[in-house]
């Protein structure tokens, strides 16, 4: 597993690139998130495609892998 890049996308125009491992959870990302952007970590939603991702899950159970694009609401 390792270190991974996830780039959120708040089409925008603005992208954030963090680094995290693959066992965090999608809460720990947007707070990672939030410390790039300067946005409140609870007003991040992310999705990818219809589907939005809940705060307690890991990226790993999520199949988010390295390099992957997510949709910031």
């Amino acid at each position: 597993m390792g270190l991974i890049e996830v780039i959120a996308n708040d089409r925008l125009g603005t992208k954030v690139r963090v680094k995290c491992d693959s066992h965090d959870t999608v809460g720990d990302l947007k707070k990672m998130i939030a410390a790039q952007s300067g946005t409140k970590p609870e007003k991040i939603r992310l999705k990818k495609w219809y589907s939005e991702f809940k705060d307690h899950i890991t990226l790993y159970d999520y199949e988010i892998n390295d390099g992957m694009s997510l949709e910031m609401y």
